[in-house]
Formats: structure tokens, C-alpha cells, sequence
């Protein structure tokens, strides 16, 4: 019974196939001003998308407020619940353009508050620094960045992060120049006199 099954289907094949070939050489045989042609096109899938807003920061994906094209199942399963992410909406767009408005304002306020600081650091003149004086023009230990800032504090009223100064190594009597970093455009140059008592 095994054997009967595979010679049908045999049969049936190529009696399909003869059949197609005898469809075949009947549209050869039709004159050539009668012939149509046939174009198959082949249409491309689309990517369906999200347009989202992320609203913390999620790995190797993007940074928090980035605008992102993401899969409707991904942001529906992970996104979305876990609050990560919201789909954007003109009024989300608004917002967001005020908030980076608001933050450009700031920006440029403080860079200018910076640059205010930097020119009373720098038309004070000399910060005077005095260490008890060893041999030579040699003093006894160093002049640190929290010497400079306790100085400044001292006589501008002005506190400043020991972090932000950058001095060379100085040992000796002499006068020295300190930078200030106040901000990343910004650096004030001070300077420092150094004497013996």
C-alpha cells in the first residue's frame, strides 16, 4: 500500500507539468503582436516605528530626552512599562523645546557670571602669600591650592572649590601664576607673590 502512494503522486506531478508545458506552447504559438508581457513587482515590507522620547537614560540604546525611532513592541513590552520612555506628541515637543531654551539661558548666565568672576580675580593684582623663609630663597613646605583658596576667601569674600585651581610647585620666594577654572570656556589667571617673614 506504501508503493501505490509515491507512484500517484508521480503520476500526478507530471501530468501537472505536462499540462503546463502544452499551456506553454500555445502562448508560443500566438503571433508576436499579441503577446502581453508580465511584470511581477516586488513590494518591499515597511518598518513600522515609534517616534519616543527617552526619559532616563537606557543602555545601548540613547541618553535621557533623546528622540528615537524604536519598534511599537519593544516600546509597548519594555518601554512603556517600565516608564522609561513615552511616545511624542506635539505638546511634548513644545515642552521640550522651552526646557532646552531654558537651559541654554542658564548656561550662558552662568558662563557670564564666570567671566565677571575671572576679571575681579584677575585686576585684584598679586595675592601675597607669606611662609617662613629657610635658606636661600627656599621656604619652608609648600604653597597648596587650599592656601590660594583660604587667601581669596579671605580678601575677596568668595569661596572656591580647591578642586578648580591649578598651581605649579612652589618652594621657593618668588612670584608664581595660579588658573582658575571657573568654567569650561572660562579660566582666570591669578597671580601669587610669595615671600619670607
Amino acid at each position: 500500500m506504501a508503493s501505490v502512494v509515491p507512484s500517484s503522486l508521480s503520476w500526478s506531478c507530471s501530468s501537472l507539468l505536462q499540462s503546463f508545458g502544452d499551456n506553454l506552447n500555445e502562448a508560443n504559438k500566438l503571433p508576436s503582436n499579441n503577446r502581453t508581457s508580465l511584470t511581477i513587482l516586488a513590494q518591499k515590507k515597511t518598518k513600522k516605528t515609534r517616534k519616543i522620547i527617552l526619559k532616563e537614560d537606557v543602555a545601548e540604546l540613547g541618553k535621557k530626552g533623546q528622540l528615537l525611532d524604536v519598534r511599537p513592541g519593544f516600546f509597548r513590552n519594555y518601554l512603556l512599562p517600565t516608564g522609561k520612555a513615552q511616545i511624542v506628541t506635539s505638546v511634548l515637543l513644545k515642552e521640550m523645546k522651552m526646557e532646552e531654551e531654558r537651559i541654554e539661558a542658564e548656561k550662558r548666565r552662568v558662563q557670564e557670571e564666570a567671566q565677571q568672576l575671572a576679571l575681579i580675580f584677575e585686576t585684584v593684582g598679586a595675592f601675597k602669600v607669606k611662609r617662613k623663609g629657610g635658606k636661600g630663597k627656599q621656604i619652608f613646605g609648600s604653597v597648596t591650592a587650599q592656601d590660594l583658596v583660604d587667601i581669596i576667601k579671605a580678601q575677596l569674600n568668595r569661596e572656591v572649590d580647591k578642586r578648580i585651581v591649578s598651581l605649579p610647585e612652589i618652594r621657593e620666594i618668588g612670584e608664581y601664576v595660579a588658573e582658575l577654572k571657573l568654567h569650561p570656556e572660562v579660566t582666570a589667571r591669578v597671580r601669587l607673590n610669595v615671600s619670607a617673614n
